[in-house]
């Protein structure tokens, strides 16, 4: 069963013989893979076999072929095949606004303010890039509740569609997502399915916005095109379609990269917070309040990747473990390598260890709102749980899922699980309950979901990751390290 926004339950549908027969076929390019992992799995002979069903284990299993192949794209083609807008169509409202670039510079200023008032004291200063305030492009999605699976989008002007899709809003929530995949791959238009579930159970709206990617445009470009986006939900510039949306209605969200993104701009809102700083935004000083709460799936919180996770769950992940990991080496085009050079992909060399890059080694989450967060059994599962123990251990409510044997981000990967079903219930839920029932309304949890019967087994808080101090030796030592970070790098998250 399933949620509607109004709170009925609905039926699930079962998957047809076709759709299987689709699926399987499908498979047909990857058969020596898929009679390999299929005899394995009918024999109980791999790992993943104990709780996944066959379906289930043969997609980890191509989908690790993918992102693993022996000879890499280089970066530019991969973003040029990645972010191919295939069109809308079906239920969902989609109307493209880009909020253009505000007369002042004080959201650049107050950024790079945070950024040196995050850094660690007894670190060598560093410069801080300061990117281009540029017009920031965003999809608001809503769920079309009326549409066929093949309608498309009416013939109307983006400000028509989004005033159609507002007459199908029955909540104040509003999503700012942030899409997941590395920092360098990605778009809206790739993530819709997410965000027209996640609009669909809440009865809101998502702001799904393009910020510019790595390695062309480094951190803290990303970043700042968040803030900017933020902002402009809360105090709309001349043309916006919507109003003014109220803090408390706001709720950030992403997966991956963009959970990391998720938390950095909450955590830049902190800092903000504790310097006492407004910014000049439209010619009038305005406050950077917080926002109702975060929510984000397999957010990716350790850019150095010292986890030990990152090599002990690989049997359950599709992403290439550490030892793989810094094997990777990509053809070069015009993205990368950068000049000047640089090991990692998102970030200067001096700067992956920053608390708003590698966010496990933000020291002060004290005052945020309610977070949700959920994780697998995947590479960045030990990370996830760190995380998860250090808001709580700092008066931060925490809704913390575990997902027994899922890889990352799940929930996208394998939509017709019980698990992902059950994870964009437990997400969307979060994120309806915080903006209805408000920070003083929520409780803290975690809970381990069991991977054949969603059962729930209830967590220890202090048993979640290791301690900070711990986190933070792996994460410099890493750094430091120059056999564990070679000159070619990337993290397919």
């Amino acid at each position: 069963m399933t949620s509607t926004a109004s709170g009925e339950a609905q039926p699930r549908e079962p998957l047809t013989t076709w759709q299987n027969v689709k699926f399987f076929l499908s498979m047909a390019p990857q058969l020596p893979l898929v009679a390999r992992v299929t005899l394995q799995h009918l024999l109980g002979r791999s790992e993943p076999a104990k709780y996944l069903d066959l379906r289930s284990e043969l997609t980890v299993a191509v989908l690790r072929s993918i992102m693993q192949p022996a000879k890499p794209r280089s970066i530019s083609s991969t973003q040029r095949l990645v972010v191919r807008d295939p069109g809308v169509r079906g239920r969902i409202w989609v109307a493209n606004y880009a909020a253009p670039a505000p007369p002042e510079p004080d959201v650049l200023d107050a950024l790079v303010d945070a950024v040196v008032g995050l850094r660690d004291p007894s670190s060598e200063p560093v410069e801080i890039p300061r990117p281009t305030i540029v017009p920031v492009e965003a999809e608001w999605t809503g769920y079309r509740a009326g549409a066929t699976d093949d309608a498309r989008l009416p013939r109307l002007s983006e400000r028509e569609l989004f005033e159609e899709m507002q007459k199908e809003v029955t909540s104040p929530v509003t999503i700012l997502y942030l899409h997941g995949g590395a920092y360098y791959v990605g778009d809206p238009c790739t993530h819709r399915p997410v965000t027209k579930k996640l609009a669909k159970i809440t009865g809101g709206r998502c702001y799904s916005v393009r910020y510019r990617l790595a390695p062309q445009n480094p951190f803290p470009a990303a970043l700042l095109d968040a803030l900017v986006s933020y902002m402009t939900l809360l105090y709309p510039p001349p043309d916006a379609y919507h109003t003014q949306v109220a803090p408390e209605h706001v709720v950030l969200a992403g997966d991956s990269a963009g959970g990391n993104l998720s938390l950095a701009l909450l955590q830049t809102i902190l800092e903000l917070q504790r310097q006492g700083r407004r910014l000049r935004w439209f010619g009038v000083d305005r406050e950077v309040p917080l926002p109702a709460g975060v929510a984000v799936c397999s957010p990716w919180m350790d850019i150095t990747v010292s986890s030990p996770s990152w090599q002990a769950n690989e049997a359950f992940d599709y992403l290439p473990p550490a030892s793989k990991y810094h094997q990777i080496k990509y053809p070069p085009c015009s993205a990368w390598p950068a000049s000047p050079p640089r090991r990692h992909l998102y970030a200067s060399d001096s700067l992956v260890a920053h608390p708003l890059v590698t966010l496990v080694m933000a020291r002060d989450w004290t005052g945020a709102p309610p977070v949700y967060l959920c994780t697998g059994w995947e590479l960045l599962a030990d990370e996830d749980k760190f995380a998860a123990r250090m808001f709580h251990s700092q008066g931060v409510r925490v809704v913390f899922e575990e997902y027994e044997a899922m890889p990352h981000c799940f929930a996208m990967v394998l939509p017709q699980s019980r698990n992902a079903r059950r994870c964009f219930d437990g997400w969307a839920g979060f994120i309806r309950d915080v903006v209805e029932k408000g920070a003083d309304g929520m409780e803290s949890k975690a809970v381990m979901i069991k991977a054949r019967t969603s059962e729930e087994v209830e967590l220890d808080f202090s048993s979640l990751g290791c301690d900070a101090e711990k986190m933070r030796d792996r994460v410099l030592a890493h750094v430091a390290d120059p056999v564990d970070v070679p000159s070619e790098i990337v993290a397919k998250l």
